[in-house]
């Protein structure tokens, strides 16, 4: 029940007034967190801005060990931290098992690639030496949403200082104790004292104050794309450059040369990975119409074999990740946009989740393209399905959103593969399979309203540095 605190400069550092965090399986409170403002943004932002000029000017070689050293640090903690974020999200302790894994690969990754990530020669005439550097901002900002916090934050925090800035690192509200634990191993593995910062607190409160920092040379956002518009906007206003990564309406596209038993499970992890509460979830399902419902009928038969829990014992599909979003999922569920709810749509009837904020796994057929189930990102356990009969539909269908940030294609057709992928609007696109994400390798952002910019993969350094061009005359 410790109450979690802001790490600035590193020491933890507390703040005139708390608020509880709950555990989304229970409706328990696990602790106080430390509710910060403008004046712990400022401190924070300060710390920051006197350590970064020291860490730029260690080599890459240092900056490489230091994070490789943090993942090292990761895996010895790796169940300590999986419980933390089980408990935090309500995600089952598996996924969570995961991501601890994937939270030290990303500073693996990064502690790898800045080690050989380099400038450019450019031959511009035999008298004159013209090369490129790429150089860090200063005091970096990244601002998490709460679906993948150790995930969010360490591709955030590795891409970062490994390019020689400091960031100051706001979790989401929900979800704040493993980046705060992760900046404790990051002091023990030797960043320096301020070159990671955390501040714990409100969005609108702390995240604000820190997205309108004026010492703040670059903004990081994963979440919703109202914020985000918010975020873009103080960014604008100070002519800072931003990241965003927002949500996804992402569809898979299944033709009747598909291979549906392959297909069914894929599409079914795709929406009920982490509760549906994933930017990249697949949660609109367009079959042709000879398969469809055959498809359809596969996938409800999954989803009713699901076992719902707590994320601590490890079930197939934990609770949403508060009382709040649960009610905002389950308002999509008043209007079904003229489709037919094929399985679930309700809350579980059973006394042992009584006070949690759990949703079945749901599956609306049939649904109008343009109806508000079809159009917005529900954030839950909702896959929603609709018949196509060409390609040219089915183009029409899946880039028929305001969101373009994942999409996947199921066909045995190599030359229909690659075609479709060239028109689906889309981050990244898949071929007879689903990442939700993908990997550490891969560069990840969307188009249209899931965003701009591109994190994960070695692109995601071009974000972090401003490239100088250097031209001598010899």
């Amino acid at each position: 029940m410790k109450t979690t605190t802001n790490v600035i400069g590193g020491r933890e550092v507390g703040a005139r007034e708390t608020y509880p965090n709950i555990d989304p399986a229970t409706g328990a409170v696990l602790g106080e967190v430390s509710r910060s403002g403008a004046e712990e943004v400022d401190r924070a932002v300060a710390s920051a801005a006197a350590a970064q000029p020291d860490w730029a000017a260690t080599t890459p070689e240092h900056r490489s060990r230091v994070l490789h050293r943090i993942a090292d640090l990761v895996d010895r903690d790796a169940e300590i931290l999986a419980r933390l974020e089980s408990e935090d999200t309500g995600k089952p302790i598996s996924q969570a098992r995961v991501d601890a894994t994937v939270c030290a690969r990303y500073f693996r990754f990064y502690g790898s690639a800045v080690d050989s990530y380099y400038g450019l020669a450019i031959p511009l005439a035999p008298d004159q030496h013209a090369y490129t550097i790429k150089e860090p901002y200063g005091v970096v900002a990244s601002i998490v949403a709460w679906n993948y916090p150790m995930q969010l934050a360490s591709r955030a925090i590795a891409g970062a200082i490994g390019t020689g800035n400091a960031i100051v690192l706001k979790p989401a509200d929900e979800t704040p104790r493993t980046s705060v634990a992760l900046a404790r191993l990051a002091l023990e593995a030797g960043v320096p004292a301020g070159v990671f910062d955390v501040v714990v607190g409100i969005g609108a409160e702390a995240g604000a104050a820190l997205a309108a920092h004026p010492d703040v040379a670059h903004l990081g956002f994963v979440g919703s794309t109202q914020v985000g518009s918010a975020i873009a906007h103080a960014a604008a206003d100070r002519v800072v450059p931003t990241v965003l990564e927002l949500g996804g309406k992402s569809a898979q596209v299944v033709f009747a040369d598909a291979d549906l038993d392959a297909a069914a499970p894929f599409v079914l992890r795709a929406i009920l990975q982490n509760a549906g509460q994933t930017c990249s979830a697949g949660s609109r399902l367009l079959v042709q119409r000879s398969v469809h419902e055959r498809l359809v009928s596969r996938v409800a038969e999954l989803m009713r074999e699901v076992r719902i829990g707590r994320g601590l014992d490890d079930p197939d599909l934990g609770p949403l990740v508060s009382a709040r979003q649960q009610g905002r999922v389950r308002s999509f569920l008043d209007d079904l946009g003229g489709g037919e709810l094929v399985t679930g749509g309700g809350v579980p009837d059973r006394a042992d989740l009584a006070g949690g904020a759990y949703v079945e796994p749901t599956l609306v057929d049939g649904v109008a393209p343009d109806s508000r189930i079809a159009q917005e990102e529900v954030f839950g356990p909702v896959l929603v399905s609709m018949p196509f009969d060409d390609e040219d539909e089915a183009v029409a269908l899946a880039n028929g959103t305001d969101y373009a940030l994942l999409g996947a294609v199921w066909t045995r057709d190599v030359s229909r593969a690659h075609r479709m992928a060239r028109r689906i609007r889309a981050g990244q696109v898949y071929v007879n399979t689903y990442g939700a994400g993908g990997g550490v390798e891969l560069p990840f952002g969307g188009f249209k309203k899931s965003g701009y910019g591109r994190e994960k993969g070695v692109e995601a350094l071009d974000a972090f540095t401003q490239t100088k061009t250097v031209v001598v005359k010899l």
